[in-house]
């Protein structure tokens, strides 16, 4: 329920306030629990839900924090995605559908923060399931001090400032109206811990799913809890367990005229409790070392043999377990000497097509939310375009060179590929070779023939080449060079 206050309104003799407001508002919110039976099992099992809920959000932030194996997925993750390329894609072929797809790119680097941040701070929504981002919009008006108007641009138009994530552990509820249509989002952020509304209309709501509308989506580690938590607790045992294997373990003898165990001496119960302390707390560190009185003893048991459980293959199985979640289990490859080359290729490339899934998620996003409230905001300067820019994304995984190679050279081998200017930009970009430039350079006869032909060029010294009109013989000092470099002479 949004905030209400209490206004009173004083005259003489009698006291005015807006009661008619509130019991509005209250009958407004009890309809939302008709027809619900509140007992004591019931909301028995509503807190144990509030709290299982709360304890499993914490969980998940502790797993991407200080796991290593979620650690390194997420890091996989963020490190893939930081070198994809972003572009904007126009929505029709005019000179202003054009001019719309290029404003907009211009947005995504003129933010205070650079775009890849921004990127990296909507990745959240893996861990978490969702992320929220409030829309904070700029008048571009060049380099100015005022950091509300301050940009590359001197354009006069609106674009974005930044896009700042409203963290998941300030939620306090989202709003709903009476349609079950999402508001917007209520926080409470420190310092102040007061209650602001952010409208959906000027927000970006990012999530994993949209199962039953949830407006939080579920977390990618979700699947991934339940190995973390028997991972986790073996490995506190295992380091106890070494700790105690190392330093033994401590017992005590007390005297044999004094019994320790009478519970109506209090004497003797506060030596227990004292010697029970002592126990708990001896370590093998600088600080090591026991005092005792005369007539005590103490012993260091050892522990002898093997375990019967191998903790080190126990718990690299849920190491995969938590890896196999997000079909990022590819990771251990090589780690246990064993997997093949297609093997490994077959795996990241399924993580791959996972990770485009998430990037297709931003960008649908974007264009249903952000792009269009950018567009119409500028009012008429976008006038007439065929349709709202489109936002995509680049390949996540290189393409394979020579795959690509051969694909192409049998294409153009039996014509149903003719090699043009955007084939050969394709041809660079995949290759990661340099732009093309306007050489004035003229290429060669045999270039030009070959090129004409569809062909791909063939080596000067290829075999079978018959030699031209007008080649002559190599010149005898050439060859005699080069009989001295292999050794000849």
């Amino acid at each position: 329920m949004n905030e209400l206050q209490v206004v009173v309104k004083q005259e003489v003799g009698k006291i005015n306030w807006n009661f008619e407001e509130w019991k509005t508002a209250l009958a407004t919110e009890m309809k939302k629990y008709t027809g619900i039976v509140f007992d004591d099992d019931s909301i028995a099992d509503a807190k144990k839900t509030v709290a299982y809920l709360r304890k499993l959000k914490e969980s998940v932030e502790e797993m991407s924090e200080n796991d290593d194996v979620v650690g390194a997925i997420l890091f996989a993750i963020e490190m893939l995605v930081r070198q994809t390329d972003w572009n904007v894609e126009p929505g029709g072929d005019s000179q202003a559908d054009i001019d719309a797809a290029e404003f907009v790119e211009s947005c995504m680097n003129d933010m205070q923060n650079t775009w890849i941040d921004t990127i990296s701070e909507i990745l959240s929504f893996l861990t978490f399931g969702w992320s929220y981002h409030e829309i904070v919009y700029k008048r571009r008006m060049g380099r100015t001090k005022d950091g509300r108007t301050r940009s590359k641009y001197a354009d006069g138009l609106i674009g974005w400032r930044k896009l700042p994530i409203r963290a998941q552990e300030t939620l306090y509820q989202w709003e709903y109206d009476d349609e079950d249509n999402l508001k917007g989002m209520t926080q409470m952020p420190p310092p102040s811990y007061n209650l602001y509304t952010i409208p959906i209309e000027k927000a970006l709501l990012f999530r994993t799913k949209s199962r039953k509308d949830n407006p939080e989506g579920r977390s990618i580690l979700r699947n991934a809890y339940r190995s973390w938590y028997f991972k986790r607790r073996i490995q506190e045992v295992e380091g106890i367990g070494i700790e105690r294997d190392l330093a033994g373990l401590p017992v005590i003898y007390g005297p044999s005229d004094l019994d320790i165990w009478n519970p109506d001496d209090e004497q003797a119960q506060e030596i227990l409790n004292g010697l029970q302390t002592q126990v708990r707390n001896i370590r093998r560190d600088e600080m090591e070392g026991v005092v005792l009185p005369d007539g005590y003893k103490l012993e260091l048991l050892s522990t002898g043999g093997s375990r019967q459980f191998d903790t080190n293959a126990i718990i690299n199985r849920y190491d995969n377990r938590i890896a196999m979640t997000v079909l990022a289990d590819f990771i251990f490859l090589g780690h246990e000497q064993n997997g093949s080359w297609a093997l490994s290729s077959d795996k990241t490339e399924l993580f791959s097509m996972a990770c485009g899934a998430f990037l297709d998620i931003i960008c649908e996003t974007f264009n249903s939310q952000a792009i269009p409230a950018l567009i119409d905001i500028n009012g008429e300067h976008f006038k007439g375009i065929t349709d709202y820019p489109k936002m995509t994304h680049g390949d996540i995984e290189d393409a394979d060179i020579t795959k690509v190679s051969a694909f192409i050279k049998d294409m153009t081998g039996i014509g149903v590929l003719v090699p043009d200017d955007g084939l050969e930009d394709y041809i660079r970009q995949v290759g990661h070779l340099p732009e093309r430039t306007s050489d004035t350079r003229t290429p060669d006869e045999v270039r030009a023939t070959q090129q004409t032909q569809n062909q791909p060029p063939e080596s000067a010294t290829a075999a079978g080449k018959e030699p031209k009109d007008g080649d002559g013989e190599i010149p005898s000092d050439i060859t005699e060079a080069a009989k001295r470099r292999l050794g000849r002479y």
